[in-house]
């Protein structure tokens, strides 16, 4: 949810029964599945008032985990990541793209175009094998950060490729 006031209640009620560290995975797993991409620091800032709580102990640990889930409650949303990731991992069970392409196992790279020889640092090429082809497991969300890479990508993959 996006309720400050609630996540400051349960940090101090999970709190009371002294286990920092599942706040902690609570927190991390909340940064990045439900804040995500929305905001990508927040899994770092979460990671590190996590880090400073262990260190801190009882009872000042409260202090860096309401600042991380206040911040989490507040952070814009998005779990295009979790999503993504969640539909690859559905199509691997089900035995798809077992078959990584050449380019990308070969030990001498044949057939490999390398991104950063070329201006924007990227070059059309397939990554995914050939089963998935097209496969769209992304897509970015309507927040500020994803709709400004979003926009980046668009204008990256019209221009032409072009050597440096």
């Amino acid at each position: 949810g996006s309720d400050p006031d609630a996540a400051a209640f349960y940090v101090a009620k999970l709190l009371e029964g002294g286990d920092i560290i599942s706040v902690c995975r609570r927190l991390q797993v909340i940064a990045s599945e439900d804040v995500g991409l929305a905001y990508p620091m927040a899994a770092v800032i979460t990671r590190s008032c996590c880090e400073s709580a262990k260190e801190l102990g009882l009872p000042e640990a409260r202090i860096p985990l309401a600042n991380a889930a206040i911040m989490l409650a507040t952070a814009p949303k998005s779990n295009t990541a979790y999503m993504a990731v969640n539909m690859a991992a559905e199509d691997i069970r089900q035995g798809k793209g077992v078959q990584v392409p050449e380019h990308l196992r070969s030990p001498l790279f044949k057939g490999y175009v390398y991104p950063h020889d070329y201006v924007n640092d990227y070059v059309p090429q397939e990554y995914l094998p050939e089963d998935l082809r097209g496969r769209k497991y992304y897509t970015f969300g309507e927040n500020k950060t994803e709709s400004a890479a979003a926009a980046y990508w668009e204008n990256v993959r019209a221009a032409k490729p072009k050597k440096k």
